[in-house]
């Protein structure tokens, strides 16, 4: 019995499917199609591969502070959702991230196969995947380092590509002669003619023992401040946190460049495994319509739209209706705050724009007008100078933080269930239309008991609106600063 485990590297922010992807909710816990996020369709691909002779161990999930509550409620929706999540205290690039995932499974469950993955890919043809992906865990057996490399169907100039050589191994594996960057349209085009190149999928199966000991061949560095960190990790409800000095000097480096581009020639077997699965990663908006359903016209739409005399077009509509006419190869993406019209062809080009938006510091960059949060999400439908109105919704079983404001004063009504609000000293309990005043400066939680979502309108009022004015003394969700 082979046993493997799932690791789903989630970190990155998606910024070239902005402004649908954000920093504060990227795009691997969007839904781009259909019900269930790229994050959950990794999840739940990954683990559907047990079979008479695949034993599948827990996934370990490597993720972020700004993200953790994102994975955990979004995991509470796939099935098995079990799962160990590593919160990175800062982002090191994903060499030390599958280091962190693989100290993890060693102490846990010895030597298994890890099953690593980034969290942001579509797969079309998901038994060809897992026929792929057993085969590969067969050649991993053998204590060889197993890459999935896209079988590519056109001259594309956005991957990274891998050379094999020699003649097809037991498992239908071929072994690794180089990695080569990003190429130019003439070089891409050669790639594909000559039949020996694959598109590198950041999909690779190893050893837990043959990661740590390639890492330590190649980057002894990575691996003994990684080492460190986790030494003196801690248990954080459901997260494990590594050492935050510690990881701090941890050195920055991709997978690829600190072990996999190092491998060939050397003591380290390492191969390659060919997937023609229908594989995308989303990296821009035109990756997103070639993977998207097409009406007769060439059109992937979501969400109310509209259209006439339109071509081969992405339209994306969240909140309202999109009426598009006469026009042909655009992407056009709406929000509640933001409206995006561009070229497909040069839909990569978006970066330009979140690049401005990062310089002018505007908050568009990293949040949606809806915000999500542990215990529910709030949605802010006006402000100006002294006011903000809010509309939030809170969980069955959830509450926000014991907490007060120094700046604002606060207004609630309640419009959908049954809210418990603490105020001061005093307890109670509010139904649909009525309504509470809170006073700046006092302490308050909000809190929905029952067993349908709460939804309030919330009106504040005060000199300073900014979510930063939150002082909080107790909180389920691990917020309050330890003393």
């Amino acid at each position: 019995m082979k046993r493997v485990s799932p690791v789903i590297l989630c970190g990155g922010s998606g910024s070239r499917l902005w402004p649908l992807s954000r920093a504060g909710f990227p795009k691997q816990f969007l839904a781009l199609s259909g019900e269930r996020s790229m994050f959950q369709h990794a999840h739940a691909r990954l683990n559907s591969l047990g079979g008479k002779d695949v034993e599948t161990l827990e996934t370990v999930i490597v993720t972020n502070e700004d993200h953790r509550f994102l994975v955990l409620d979004q995991l509470r929706d796939v099935e098995p959702p079990k799962a160990i999540v590593i919160l990175e205290p800062e982002s090191r690039n994903t060499a030390p991230a599958l280091t962190l995932a693989a100290l993890q499974v060693s102490e846990r469950h010895g030597d298994s196969i890890l099953i690593v993955t980034p969290s942001d890919q579509v797969i079309k043809d998901e038994e060809a995947y897992s026929r792929a992906l057993h085969k590969a865990i067969g050649a991993a057996e053998s204590g060889c380092i197993v890459v999935l490399g896209v079988v590519p169907d056109k001259p594309e100039t956005g991957y990274g590509y891998i050379k094999r050589t020699g003649e097809e191994k037991l498992h239908g594996e071929f072994v690794v002669e180089a990695f080569a960057e990003k190429p130019s349209a003439q070089l891409a085009m050669t790639y594909l003619l000559s039949g020996e190149y694959c598109w590198n999928s950041g999909m690779l199966l190893v050893k837990a023992s043959v990661w740590l000991q390639a890492l330590e061949k190649f980057r002894s560095d990575i691996a003994l401040s990684v080492k460190n960190a986790w030494l003196a990790r801690y248990q954080d409800g459901s997260f494990i946190r590594p050492d935050k000095a510690a990881f701090s000097l941890v050195p920055i480096d991709s997978i690829d460049y600190a072990v996999m581009e190092r491998c060939p020639g050397s003591s380290i077997p390492i191969c390659m495994l060919p997937l023609d699965a229908g594989w995308s990663d989303l990296g821009a908006w035109d990756a997103v319509w070639e993977a998207g359903v097409k009406d007769e016209c060439g059109n992937v739409t979501q969400g109310d739209t509209l259209i006439a005399d339109t071509a081969n077009t992405i339209v994306h509509a969240t909140n309202r209706l999109v009426a598009v006419v006469g026009v042909q190869n655009l992407v056009i993406v709406e929000t509640a705050d933001v409206v995006l019209v561009a070229d497909r062809h040069n839909s990569q080009q978006v970066k330009l724009l979140v690049n401005k938006l990062e310089e002018s510091k505007r908050p568009e960059l990293a949040l949606h007008r809806k915000v999500h949060r542990p215990w529910g999400w709030y949605d802010s439908i006006d402000e100006s100078d002294r006011f903000k109105v809010k509309r939030i919704m809170v969980k069955p079983g959830a509450s926000l933080s014991l907490q007060k404001h120094q700046h604002r004063a606060e207004h609630w009504i309640v419009v959908k269930g049954t809210a418990t609000v603490t105020c001061g000293e005093r307890v109670s309990e509010l139904n649909e239309n009525q309504s509470v005043y809170i006073p700046l400066g006092e302490k308050h939680r909000l809190e929905n008991l029952g067993a349908d979502n709460l939804e309030i309108i919330e009106v504040q009022t005060g000199s300073y609106l900014g979510e930063d004015d939150i002082v909080r003394f107790e909180d389920a969700y691990g917020r309050v600063p330890k003393s």
